[in-house]
């Protein structure tokens, strides 16, 4: 596996984990959702990344 892939997967882990906090703040829900989107292109890259 790529070290790319381990540190985008990283990096999606880390944004999910700040969506949920964000949530638990009662942050805006735009703000979350924008936090959403770049976890879940993080996690696509790691996914496409993959050999």
């Amino acid at each position: 596996m790529p070290y790319w892939s381990v540190l985008y997967l990283g990096l999606g882990g880390l944004l999910l984990g700040g969506a949920w906090s964000m949530r638990t703040q009662k942050a805006p829900r735009w703000a979350i959702a924008i936090v959403l989107v770049l976890a879940a292109m993080a996690i696509a890259a790691a996914m496409l990344t993959l050999e």
